[in-house]
């Protein structure tokens, strides 16, 4: 019997968000020194710069033309950029680092629920994405769920270890994370649903405006961790992960 789906997204998203887990839950474990958290954060950087390229942006302005693209994708950055703002004030601006920059709750009240709802934002683009790639019946893009398995390995990892050195609890890391790999699976399970048959204007626009929200996210997140501990070697490091992602994508 064929599964739902919407069943089959929501798995999918919840496979690739359970990446987020795991690296928290290897940063809580080991004590990863913070160059191999940085090196691991630069390929994971590449790889997803490789799957919006040539998986989503590419296939968006294949599908709905250049306009709906253009305009979803510089929306997409924009509305992450202005959350992410908003998010900054009070005490998320550095979830993803690996060292001391996160606010803890007594330097900053509230800075815990801002790192959550931060860490949700820096997801749900990701899992929109992931769910839209079955719509019209298709399989799962195998290439832009390695991409996001891959890059929230390190996700995980570097904001978990950033958590761990402030001071948090265990039960709010995992608490984190297990609540956005399962807001992941509900994410791609609505990125499927909702859009199953709308127009391919529609699904490019909404594809270039998580596109963007992305693209934005690796900018603002992800390279400052990786450029700190690695700056001699981010560059290479990301062109790396490209490259794998590309290798993928077009192999497959």
């Amino acid at each position: 019997m064929d599964m739902p789906i919407g069943v089959e997204a929501g798995l999918w998203g919840l496979v690739a968000g359970g990446a987020l887990v795991i690296g928290a839950a290897v940063a809580w474990l080991v004590p990863v020194p913070r160059r191999v958290v940085a090196s691991v954060m630069a390929f994971g950087a590449g790889v997803l710069i490789s799957a919006l390229s040539f998986d989503l942006v590419d296939e968006a302005e294949q599908l709905g033309g250049l306009r709906p693209t253009v305009l979803g994708f510089l929306a997409g950055a924009l509305a992450y950029v202005a959350a992410n703002l908003v998010l900054a004030r009070y005490g998320a601006r550095h979830r993803k680092r690996s060292g001391a920059q996160q606010s803890s709750e007594e330097e900053q009240s509230g800075s815990g629920t801002a790192i959550a709802i931060g860490a949700l934002l820096d997801g749900i683009p990701e899992s929109v994405v992931l769910g839209l790639s079955l719509v019209g019946g298709g399989g799962v893009g195998v290439p832009v769920l390695a991409a996001i398995f891959v890059s929230n390995l390190p996700e995980g990892l570097s904001s978990a270890a950033g958590m761990k050195r402030k001071g948090r609890s265990a039960r709010y890391v995992f608490g984190v994370w297990g609540g956005i790999a399962v807001a992941s699976g509900l994410a791609a399970m609505a990125g499927c649903l909702l859009l199953e048959g709308a127009s391919p204007t529609t699904i490019a626009a909404i594809t270039a405006v998580a596109a963007g929200a992305i693209l934005a996210m690796v900018a603002d997140t992800m390279i400052p961790e990786a450029f700190e501990r690695t700056h001699l070697y981010a560059g290479l490091l990301a062109t790396i992960g490209f490259l794998c992602a590309f290798t993928i994508s077009r192999a497959g």
